[in-house]
């Protein structure tokens, strides 16, 4: 499969080893992304898919965000998934509205790499800031959905399981 060269430059190069100035040079032409990530816990594609992007874009000199209004990471699970420890920021407890205005901020300031947000359902006035945040700040943001169980029986959908060894 083929994709636009322009925006989708960070996911042809995951596999590959990246000099530092590599990174530098693709991050100046990132032109940032919001995408939701639906996962569930029946289906464990979440190493598969996005760690392999997280621990590229962990090569970057900004941050990586993690918003996690109720839980908590792991600092061994990071250091096992060979994700940056001493480039992760993490805010927890924090309220679901506040969450999207937080992962807004963030995407705005350029200090971040990605930003991962478990938000509520959006509205398309949000998901517009958002897109915006991410093309100002030069960042990717993944809005983090959870599927319920019950209802993802009935049908197949694509999902990712994020492993409960990630949080402690």
């Amino acid at each position: 499969m083929r994709t636009q060269h322009h925006a989708n430059h960070h996911f042809s190069q995951l596999a590959l080893p990246v000099s530092r100035s590599q990174v530098n040079t693709s991050a100046s032409l990132n032109n940032g992304l919001i995408t939701e990530f639906v996962y569930s816990a029946s289906q464990p594609a979440f190493a598969q898919l996005l760690l392999p992007l997280l621990q590229h874009l962990g090569m970057q000199s900004r941050w990586l965000l993690w918003l996690t209004p109720q839980q908590k990471l792991s600092r061994d699970w990071l250091s096992q998934s060979g994700l940056p420890v001493d480039k992760m920021v993490q805010v927890n407890q924090i309220t679901a509205m506040s969450t999207v205005d937080a992962m807004e901020k963030a995407l705005q300031t350029g200090n971040y790499s990605v930003v991962l947000g478990w938000l509520p359902e959006l509205n398309d006035e949000q998901r517009e800031r958002l897109q915006l945040a991410a093309r100002q700040g030069g960042a990717y943001g993944f809005i983090m959905k959870p599927t319920n169980e019950q209802n993802s029986a009935c049908g197949h959908h694509s999902t990712v399981k994020i492993h409960s060894s990630v949080y402690h």
